[in-house]
């Protein structure tokens, strides 16, 4: 018996490796105390094991596993697609129950991550999946983080009841268009996972209260709020399309992260997909654009206009990209920007640029001081002044660009 559960977790944590967004951030906390004295867990600071940050830099272990890898869709780019020629297996509510207690017990996660393939129809896999959560929960007092993948096409009432358990809800909208998911998830809807992430979204909302409120509060409801994921580079959804869909989701949506996730080719896989994985670069520099628009200011356009053709520049970051194509704001002086335009300098994050606006309060900083302030001034001396510097033609140089290229790679030949 032991060794059919073990063989189950193999299979089921090896699917699930393919879904990008597992993180645990801003969820609040729950932890077993005084108050809670049977409760276990806390939500405070080998197999199926993936380990997530929060917003604050803490390093969380989850349980990340598929309660099931059957699937009545035949999605082209998912490797549990129905037509696919892989190991199946499925937990029940109690194996998954008792096995993340047991990983938790042995000091092992701190949380569960968990989705599933679509078994019977929507309704019965978000059932089962709310029955995990709802167990921990109330039947173990679980403290620990939960993550659970909803399903677009169940019952509003289902996720509304999956949100009561769990710390965060996300649905993976996989394509940025209607077009692609036509092409490689034909039984998906666009339409039904924005009703889906709007019925969440409006949950979320009325759970919510002002710090300042002394009345009866409402129950928690997926404080952690939604996310989702966009598969890149296996449709030819350029990085304009992807970013104006990011964009729409945050604004729309309202959702807490989109996770980007570079295609990688799968086993018996189907032809219309590319035969090459798409760069891990290109992956990279989308989470730095989606960072730049959500904390730095910047919109899609501006960030695009630092690549070509719609592209994301894939030798430097966005940030530098815009820079040295707008080197007629620059150089900025520390001494006197605004705080927007201290956020666009490249090398200075959002951190840097607080200490750098508390600092000037009270002196005239120069280089010295700037280097005590950030992680690297190398970045940023070409477009900034400071007291006792100036970076003359250094700003304007035609060689500017080529000492923050990485040096070219050998071609493979196979």
């Amino acid at each position: 018996m032991q060794d059919k559960l073990i063989q189950k977790l193999e299979i089921l944590s090896d699917a699930a490796k393919y879904d990008a967004s597992c993180a645990s951030g801003s969820a609040g906390k729950r932890k077993a105390g005084k108050t809670d004295a049977k409760g276990i867990g806390s939500l405070t600071g080998g197999s199926g094991i993936c380990h997530s940050f929060t917003p604050d830099g803490r390093c969380v272990s989850l349980l990340k596993i598929l309660m099931t890898n059957y699937c009545i869709y035949d999605c082209h780019y998912c490797i549990n697609r129905v037509s696919s020629n892989v190991r199946r297996a499925r937990f029940s509510v109690k194996e998954t129950v008792d096995l993340t207690l047991n990983f938790y017990k042995r000091n092992y996660i701190e949380g569960l991550f968990l989705s599933s393939g679509i078994v019977g129809s929507p309704d019965l896999t978000m059932e089962s999946m709310v029955r995990i959560a709802k167990s921990l929960r109330i039947d173990h007092g679980f403290k620990g983080y939960i993550h659970l993948k909803t399903i677009p096409n169940a019952s509003p009432e289902l996720q509304a009841e999956a949100g009561l358990y769990a710390d965060r809800l996300s649905i993976n909208i996989e394509m940025p268009t209607q077009v692609s998911l036509n092409k490689y998830a034909p039984e998906k809807d666009l339409g039904a996972i924005h009703g889906s992430m709007n019925t969440l979204k409006d949950k979320i909302d009325e759970h919510k209260v002002d710090k300042t409120y002394s009345g009866k509060r409402p129950p928690r409801f997926a404080p952690g709020g939604q996310s989702t994921q966009m598969i890149i580079g296996a449709d030819d959804s350029n990085d304009k399309v992807i970013l104006g869909t990011s964009v729409k989701l945050y604004g729309q949506q309202k959702l807490r992260r989109v996770y980007y996730s570079a295609f990688s080719p799968i086993p018996d896989a189907s032809e219309v997909l590319p035969l090459k994985p798409a760069p891990l670069i290109r992956e990279h520099r989308l989470y730095q654009a989606d960072w730049l628009m959500r904390f730095y200011g910047f919109e899609t356009g501006e960030i695009l206009s630092g690549g070509t053709g719609d592209m994301l520049d894939l030798e430097i970051d966005p940030k530098l990209a815009w820079a040295l194509k707008h080197r007629e704001l620059f150089p900025v002086d520390i001494n006197r920007a605004a705080k927007a335009m201290l956020l666009r300098v490249p090398g200075l994050g959002t951190i840097s640029v607080g200490r750098i606006l508390k600092a000037r309060r009270y002196t005239r900083l120069g280089i010295d001081d700037l280097a005590r302030l950030t992680l690297s001034v190398k970045k940023v001396l070409p477009f900034i002044e400071a007291a006792g510097w100036t970076p003359g033609g250094l700003t304007d140089s035609e060689h500017l660009r080529a000492r923050f290229t990485p040096p070219p790679e050998q071609l493979q030949l196979l």
